[in-house]
């Protein structure tokens, strides 16, 4: 079966080569997203409303200036497709001060105790003291398996053979790895259905008898929208903390198992890549949504969208690199910078001749003083904003009570004002030519 990479990456490609964009072009790429992502397993809901948003938001979107059409519909798209699967990337959020237990549940044959080698391997590799313990008593070979896997590792692994209770044989562990020194610990358990009840009671009773830190439920990305049923079982039975999405390399359905659990709230922290012990991740939805795409710099693209943005008010850009601009508006201009990134990387990108001038150390120097400066300007008056020139040293030490800062900090802001506008006035380029040349 064709994987959804390959058909969104057709249906992008198709819409680049394109000569033109219009109605026609968008709705073409919009048809072959829809294809893309029922073959994928999205929910049909879910197809509908991205299909909608990408189309009303590339038809009616006003273009910022020096950004090609295309590059804005693509834009789209890729927000589109991160918002449906949670915009903020998974953490490791595992404290290194004390013992951590993570309980791992999921359904058999969808590669739990893989998976639970390969978080043991990540963690490790992360500098955390980490074991297992095999809590399987029901599949023949799960504590051989574990060992097999782990073998290379020095990652130590629990085993208590002939005991059928989970329960003993988990607190024996914890009580063993703890004593060796051991912080994190991961407990792998039955594999089991959602359906059985007998086996999802045991997991309510691990919870409780036990009190894990964290749940994970590992998932086979293969069974596509299935994957959000299976997580709502599970969390019924224990909260689910955590999500490890396996297969992803594989599945043409990842699409669908992904949508499928970001529907019920669950957050997916971790996904299997490949079959090796370190092929494995922190889910990350923009970065995964770009491979998806097979847009490579993604982050350029949207770099570049940053910068252009801050000039979409063409009136106030003008005017700003004629010079023409209030105290008040001098510190508004760098607070909408800073929200698009470091100074030293953006300002360079900016087409204002001798804009590379500027010395670094000038650049740091204002990124740091942008909350002290916006005190400062909260604690002017009207005349006093628009007429920097009217404050004199009684006015100085009023402004800087009222803003909890130092005197020398009213007469930097005031200084690298007066520099800023005389910088500006500098500039040789004509202001339309410098906004059809940010791009």
């Amino acid at each position: 079966m064709t994987s959804l990479s390959e058909l969104l990456k057709k249906a992008i490609s198709k819409f680049i080569s394109s000569t033109s964009v219009d109605e026609n072009t968008i709705n073409e790429l919009v048809r072959g997203l829809q294809r893309s992502l029922l073959v994928g397993d999205v929910g049909v809901e879910l197809v509908q409303r991205i299909s909608e948003n990408v189309r009303k938001r590339a038809l009616e979107e006003k273009l910022p200036p020096g950004i090609s059409r295309k590059d804005q519909v693509i834009k789209i798209v890729y927000e589109e497709l991160v918002k449906l699967l949670g915009e903020e990337p998974a953490k490791l959020k595992i404290p290194r001060d004390r013992r951590y237990i993570i309980m791992m549940v999921g359904i058999q044959g969808f590669g739990k105790t893989t998976s639970i080698a390969k978080l043991a391997y990540y963690l490790k590799k992360n500098d955390y003291s980490v074991g297992v313990i095999c809590a399987d008593t029901y599949r023949p070979g799960a504590c051989d398996q574990l060992e097999q896997l782990l073998k290379d590792t020095k990652i130590p692994v629990y085993r208590h053979d002939g005991e059928k209770d989970p329960v003993t044989i988990v607190k024996a562990g914890i009580e063993k790895l703890a004593s060796d020194g051991v912080k994190v610990i991961l407990i792998d358990t039955a594999g089991r259905h959602k359906s059985q009840e007998t086996l999802m009671e045991e997991v309510r009773t691990l919870q409780r008898e036990v009190k894990p830190d964290e749940v994970m439920l590992v998932i086979d990305a293969g069974i596509g929208q299935q994957a959000g049923l299976h997580a709502k079982a599970f969390h019924e039975a224990a909260p689910v903390g955590s999500i490890f999405l396996t297969k992803m390399d594989t599945s043409a359905k990842g699409g669908g198992a992904l949508s499928a659990i970001a529907v019920t709230g669950a957050k997916i922290k971790f996904i299997g890549i490949g079959e090796r012990i370190d092929e494995i991740e922190l889910f990350n939805p923009a970065g995964y949504v770009g491979r998806l795409l097979g847009l490579g710099d993604i982050e350029g693209l949207l770099e570049k969208f940053r910068l252009a943005e801050l000039m979409m008010d063409e009136k106030r850009a003008e005017a700003f690199i004629r010079g023409e601009f209030t105290l008040e508006q001098f510190v508004k201009q760098l607070k909408d910078l800073r929200k698009a990134g470091p100074f030293s990387k953006l300002i360079s990108k900016l087409p204002l001749p001798g804009i590379q001038n500027i010395p670094d150390e000038t650049l740091r120097d204002a990124e740091k003083q942008i909350e002290k400066w916006d005190a400062i300007i909260c604690s002017m008056t009207h005349e006093e904003k628009m007429d920097p020139h009217i404050i004199n040293s009684s006015r100085i030490r009023r402004i800087a009570r009222g803003a909890g800062v130092l005197e020398k900090d009213v007469k930097n802001l005031i200084r690298q004002y007066r520099l800023a506008k005389k910088f500006m006035k500098t500039a040789k380029r004509l202001p339309k030519k410098f906004l059809k040349t940010v791009q």
